[in-house]
């Protein structure tokens, strides 16, 4: 495993972390006694960073963090998130006491004295343009509630503007073969700033796994069912906002780039890596032997310019008219 600093934190983290998500909710069925084992193995192969929320299945995953933290002994970070809890979810409610109601909510979860990272989830884009919240940040690192802040973004603009406040250590988003836009601005202005970058959803919802197929289907109560135009919460985390067939066909043609000593998911992983803005990305999983092949990609080697620039010819040509002004 590869490690990075994350932001001012001092934190050296797993180049590859471990997303959450998956295991809490909204991904079909979550069976617990697996998501622990699953939870062991990252540990085991020297993940670090385990990013989280407290809406992910209403808490499961955060409470299974808590397990995982009772039951290892060595150190590791985990990030939570805080905001999606709101109805309705409008920047009104990104207030001090809902935020500091949150907040205990997720320490009870969580079973720790101190969050070790909160991230403002998804907030409107007003919320980014009111001090108080950031203040309000600020007040809960006073009082040992958390020990760093940052936001999970759906924008790039929401980014830029939030890495303006010094209290934010860590900006999280969607960046991935099929969602290129961060790399034109954040990750590089982020770097200048001292802020840390967690790349969500790298493998875009699984399809640049290379493992779906146009005949794949979902069950009911994953969100690459319900969600596919944005039924439910932002379309961009479904599928990055590419429609299902065209992400496919799409992730078929960079299937033909991969080297045989890699899968298609080590290689998308080992993409987001080449950029040295990214201080991890955070694939999820559900089972041991995902944390396996997410694993792999720390350790493999650099892409070359010509990979690299096919990726880019695809994106330009098949994707970039989709969602590139979008996101």
């Amino acid at each position: 495993m590869n490690y990075r600093t994350l932001g001012r934190t001092g934190w050296n983290i797993s180049t590859i972390g471990f997303g959450a998500w998956a295991i809490g909710g909204s991904w079909g069925a979550v069976d617990e006694g697996e998501a622990l084992r699953t939870l062991h193995r990252a540990l085991d192969r020297g993940i670090n960073f385990f990013d989280t929320a407290d809406v992910y299945g209403d808490g499961r995953s955060e409470r299974l963090l808590g397990v995982l933290r009772r039951e290892r002994k060595e150190p590791f970070y985990i990030a939570t998130k805080a905001g999606l809890r709101l109805e309705p979810h409008t920047a009104d409610g990104y207030t001090r006491e809902n935020l500091s109601a949150f907040v205990d909510r997720s320490l009870q979860n969580l079973g720790v004295d101190a969050i070790d990272l909160l991230q403002l989830h998804s907030p409107p884009t007003d919320v980014y343009y009111r001090p108080e919240v950031f203040g309000a940040l600020e007040d809960l690192i006073r009082a040992g509630k958390i020990r760093f802040a940052g936001v999970s973004v759906n924008r790039v603009e929401e980014g830029l503007k939030a890495i303006e406040y010094p209290v934010i250590q860590s900006v999280q988003i969607v960046y991935n073969m099929f969602r290129q836009r961060p790399a034109e601005r954040l990750l590089g202005e982020a770097q200048r700033r001292g802020v840390g970058v967690l790349a969500r959803l790298p493998l875009s919802s699984g399809a640049l796994t290379g493992k779906l197929t146009r005949e794949t289907q979902f069950p009911a109560n994953d969100h690459r069912a319900y969600n596919r135009r944005g039924e439910a919460f932002d379309r961009g985390e479904t599928f990055s906002g590419v429609d299902y067939e065209v992400a496919i066909d799409a992730a078929r043609e960079l299937s033909r780039l991969v080297p045989a000593t890699a899968t298609m998911a080590q290689w998308a992983l080992r993409w987001v890596l080449m950029n040295e803005g990214v201080t991890a990305a955070i694939p999820g999983a559900r089972r041991p032997a995902q944390v396996d092949e997410n694993v792999g990609a720390a350790e493999l080697a650099p892409l070359p310019p010509e990979a690299m620039a096919a990726v880019r010819e695809i994106y330009d040509v098949r994707i970039r008219p989709l969602v590139h002004a979008r996101w």
